[in-house]
């Protein structure tokens, strides 16, 4: 059979792109449950591996550098999860007089609106008052699934460690498949590709937190400047919420102006908590984020968003979390195989000269606007 008779049409090469596709997406969402927790293990262990390689530089055997490194690890989120539940304590004492004022704020705005609209304010009582009836039920229903996915938190994160243990400790031999996987004429490019997504990733996820205990930093400095309680814990939440692009930072400003508006005598301290964010997000934007988050690789902000929504719909928060680092490891492997360039090229935002543009299209026989 000759190479002639190999070729398929384009809509055939379609067909097979999109089944595969599907497939793919398929068996990534029936096995999140094992996928997920293995993915945040490598980026992890992709993170700690310098601090591994600096105890065995001094003198410390591998495995007990792996012990040390995975404990520490370990330490700090445990830390940093009693920590957000301590003050999330708090805010739970509260929360039932914080029900109470929203609720009287609700039937005040309510009442007034009805006013204005000649409509009865009765009516609309008692809609609320049913679907709250009916939020409740749904809630009830919902807290064993709650139950459910905490209990699966916590087995993850006594299984995390393991996971990040034995990445770390297998590490030769995971590299040694990924290169006998490809020709031996390949190797000095796989090389160079397993460098720069280590290289990535690290640099990323460190500057992330970086970015993070700033925005935390401001959140809650502004947040106490303008008597909000509870501002170290929803400052903590912003910057958490902030790591998710585009999407995060419109959920973080909304929980504080909520707080505001019902813990505040006047509603323009919801205001001044709006602006105050609007101005943080945009050093977040055009100097935290440049400077300390930006690596070699640059995405995009249609894709941003298209695979953070992606990544919900997939596996959820996690998902969102996981989104833009493994795209700028698709955009990495992209740039560096010469069939997939276009697609690493589509992920960039990497603007080409208007000239260029159109020379392309000249080229192709398409006339430009």
């Amino acid at each position: 059979m000759t190479d002639e008779e190999l070729k398929l049409p384009f809509y055939a090469k379609a067909t097979i792109f999109f089944i595969g596709f599907f497939a793919l997406f398929t068996m990534l969402y029936i096995a999140k449950s094992i996928i997920i927790p293995v993915v945040f293990a490598i980026i992890i262990a992709i993170v700690l591996h310098p601090v591994v390689n600096f105890f065995v530089r001094i003198r410390i055997n591998r495995v007990v550098a792996i012990v040390i490194t995975s404990f520490l690890i370990f330490f700090v989120i445990v830390a940093f999860g009693a920590f957000l539940i301590s003050q999330a304590n708090r805010l739970s004492e509260s929360w039932p007089i914080l029900v109470n004022k929203f609720t009287s704020i609700l039937n005040e705005t309510i009442t007034e609106a009805a006013d204005y609209f000649n409509k009865d304010p009765q009516k609309i009582h008692e809609w609320i008052t049913k679907t709250q009836g009916e939020l409740i039920n749904t809630s009830t229903a919902a807290i064993g699934k709650t139950l459910v996915i905490l209990g699966s938190g916590v087995v993850l994160l006594f299984l995390l460690p393991v996971y990040i243990f034995l990445i770390l400790f297998y590490q030769p031999i995971l590299l040694g498949f990924i290169h006998r996987v490809f020709g031996t004429s390949d190797q000095s490019q796989v090389s160079e590709i397993v460098t720069q997504i280590k290289t990535v990733i690290q640099r990323y996820l460190i500057g992330l937190v970086i970015e993070a205990v700033m925005v935390a930093t401001l959140d809650t400095v502004a947040l106490l400047i303008l008597g909000i309680e509870y501002a170290l814990l929803l400052g903590i939440l912003g910057a958490l919420l902030n790591v998710i692009p585009y999407i995060g930072g419109l959920v973080a400003v909304a929980l504080p102006m909520m707080v505001a508006l019902v813990t505040k005598s006047s509603p323009i301290y919801a205001i001044y908590v709006m602006v105050a964010y609007y101005f943080i997000q945009l050093i977040d934007n055009n100097y935290i984020v440049p400077i300390i988050v930006a690596s070699k690789v640059k995405i995009n902000a249609l894709f941003s968003i298209i695979v953070v929504l992606a990544g919900n719909a997939l596996w959820g928060i996690p998902g969102m979390f996981l989104s833009i680092p493994l795209l700028a490891i698709v955009k990495l492997i992209c740039d560096h195989i010469e069939p997939l360039k276009p697609w690493g090229f589509l992920l960039g935002d990497t603007m080409p000269p208007i000239l260029k543009i159109k020379a392309i299209l000249k080229k192709i026989k398409i006339k430009p606007t």
